[in-house]
C-alpha cells in the first residue's frame, strides 16, 4: 500500500466518525444557509498573468514538519499582502498536520478564495468544504472512479464552488477532462517514489484544452521553475515547501513571479465606466470616495462593484475620511482594498487593521528633497508627484522598499517608458485614460494591452 492508498483509507474511518458527530443533512442544511457565495477561484485563477496557489502547510509525509511554528492566520495574511491569487489550506490532520479550524478562520477572513487541500473520498467532504467557506476543494483523479469523479464535480459547481481535478500522467488526465473538469492540476511528484519532475506538466500541460484552467503543483522552487512552465502553458502554480519555509513570504513570493506589471484604471462612475473595463481586464478598478468630479457614493459603488467582472478587484480611493466609512465598504464587499490619499499617519492605519482585514494602499507624493518613504505599515505604496494631479514626474525617484503602484501622467503613449524606466508592481491611470473629463474606451483597451504586451515581452529579471 502506497502513501496515497494509505491516506485514503485512514480518511474514510476520519469521515466516518465525522459523520457520527454531524451528520451529512446537518451539513446540508449549513450550506443553504451561505449568505453570498465565496470569491470565485475559478475566476481568480483566469485573471492576467501566472496565478499564485499559495499554501498554508505545516507539514507533509516526504518532509516531516516544514513548520513547527506555525501562525496559520498570519501566513494567510502574508499571502493575501504579498498579491496571491488564492491559499491553498491542507487540512488532513495524520501526516500534513491539517485542521478544518484552519481553513475555517483562513476562509472567514481572506478576501481572496481560498482551497480546501484533503483527500476526498466521500461527498461528505463537499459538504464540509461548503459549510467552512472553501471556494474549491481539491480532487485526486487515482482516489475515484469515473462516475464518482464526475459526480464530486457536479457536486462542487452545484455548490458555487470550484474543483481543482489533480492527475499524475496521461490516463488521469483523460480521466478528468472526460469528467468534466474546468480546472486541472498537473502533479509533478510521482506519489509511489516523490519523485519530481517537472517535465511532467511539459508533456501533460500540451494535452490540456485551452478552455480548461490549468494549474501546475510540486517542484516550483526558483523563478526559473515558474518560467519554465508558463511557457507550457501553465495559468497557475501551487506553491507550498518553498514559501511555507521562507520567513518573508512576501519576498519569497516576489521572487518566484515572472515580472508582469499589473493596471489600475481609477475615477469610475458610470455604468459605460464598468462595461469598458470589463472588456478590458485590468487587475484593479478604482472608485473614489473623496470630493472630486470623480466622486462617488457608496450606494453609487456598490451598483458599479455589482456589475464589475469577478476577477477585477474593487480599490477604495480615500482622503482623511473616518477609518469607520472606509472599514465599512471593505466590510461590506464594496471594495476589496482601501487606497488612502490624504494626511493618514500610523495611528489611523492601526485603527484601519482593527476594523477590517482588507490590504492598504498608501499614497505618496514624491519630490526630488524626499528623503525616504515612511509606508505607515501599509501593504503598497501609491508613488506620485501631487495627488490626482495627471502630471508626471522624474521616474528615478520611484523606488520603495515594497510593492508599488506608479501614477500621475501616464497615458498609452509613455505608459512602456514608465515601465521600462521605473517596473512597478502595477500602474494606475485615471485621467490617462479619460478624453473630456470621461473614461475613453479605446484608450482603456491601450493602456491595458500595452501592460500585458510588456509583461509578456520582457526578458524577466
Amino acid at each position: 500500500m502506497n502513501i496515497l492508498e494509505t491516506i485514503a483509507t485512514e480518511t474514510r474511518l476520519r469521515v466516518a466518525d465525522a459523520k457520527t458527530q454531524v451528520p451529512v443533512e446537518a451539513l446540508q442544511r449549513l450550506a443553504g444557509r451561505r449568505l453570498a457565495p465565496p470569491p470565485s477561484f475559478e475566476d481568480a485563477l483566469r485573471r492576467p498573468g501566472v496565478g499564485f496557489i499559495c499554501e498554508v502547510k505545516k507539514a507533509s509525509p516526504s518532509k516531516g514538519v516544514i513548520a513547527a511554528d506555525f501562525p496559520y492566520l498570519e501566513i494567510a495574511r502574508e499571502y493575501v499582502a504579498a498579491g496571491a491569487s488564492a491559499i491553498s489550506v491542507l487540512t488532513e490532520p495524520n501526516h500534513f498536520l491539517g485542521s478544518d479550524e484552519y481553513l475555517r478562520e483562513i476562509a472567514a477572513e481572506a478576501p481572496i478564495p481560498v482551497l480546501r487541500k484533503d483527500f476526498v473520498v466521500d461527498e461528505y467532504q463537499i459538504w464540509q468544504a461548503a459549510t467552512l467557506r472553501a471556494s474549491a476543494v481539491l480532487l485526486i483523479v487515482a482516489l475515484l472512479d469515473d462516475d464518482t469523479l464526475a459526480r464530486f464535480i457536479a457536486l462542487t459547481h452545484q455548490l458555487g464552488m470550484s474543483a481543482l481535478v489533480e492527475a499524475h500522467d496521461d490516463t488521469e488526465l483523460r480521466r478528468a477532462l472526460a469528467a468534466g473538469a474546468r480546472i486541472v492540476g498537473i502533479n509533478n511528484r510521482d506519489l509511489t517514489t516523490f519523485n519530481v519532475d517537472l517535465a511532467t506538466s511539459e508533456r501533460l500541460g500540451a494535452l490540456i484544452p485551452d478552455d480548461v484552467l490549468f494549474v501546475v503543483e510540486s517542484g516550483l522552487a526558483t523563478r526559473a521553475d515558474v518560467e519554465r512552465v508558463v511557457a507550457a502553458g501553465a495559468d497557475a502554480v501551487l506553491v507550498g515547501e518553498t514559501l511555507m519555509r521562507s520567513a518573508d513570504k512576501r519576498a519569497a513570493l516576489e521572487a518566484l513571479t515572472p515580472y508582469q506589471p499589473k493596471i489600475k484604471i481609477c475615477g469610475l462612475r458610470r455604468a459605460e465606466d464598468i462595461a469598458y473595463v470589463n472588456a478590458a481586464r485590468p487587475d484593479f478598478a478604482g472608485f473614489v470616495f473623496a470630493p472630486s468630479r470623480r466622486q462617488v457614493t457608496p450606494d453609487e459603488a456598490a451598483a458599479l462593484r455589482a456589475s464589475l467582472t469577478p476577477g477585477i478587484v474593487p480599490v477604495g480611493v480615500f482622503v482623511d475620511a473616518e477609518p469607520e466609512f472606509a472599514a465599512e465598504l471593505a466590510n461590506n464587499n464594496t471594495i476589496d482594498i482601501i487606497q488612502l490619499h490624504g494626511h493618514e499617519d500610523a495611528s489611523y492605519v492601526e485603527t484601519l487593521r482593527r476594523l477590517t482585514s482588507v490590504p492598504i494602499i498608501r499614497a505618496v507624493r514624491l519630490s526630488e528633497d524626499d528623503a525616504g518613504v515612511d509606508d505607515l505599515g501599509a501593504d503598497y505604496l501609491l508613488l506620485d508627484s501631487t495627488a490626482g494631479s495627471g502630471e508626471t514626474f522624474d521616474w528615478a525617484l520611484a523606488r520603495a522598499d515594497k510593492p508599488f503602484f506608479l501614477a500621475g501622467g501616464i497615458t498609452p503613449d509613455n505608459i512602456t517608458e514608465a515601465l521600462s524606466t521605473v517596473r512597478p508592481y502595477a500602474i494606475d491611470v485615471s485621467s490617462g485614460a479619460e478624453t473630456d473629463g470621461v473614461k475613453d474606451a479605446t484608450k482603456i483597451d491601450a493602456l491595458v494591452d500595452a501592460v500585458r504586451a510588456f509583461g509578456g515581452a520582457s526578458e524577466h529579471e
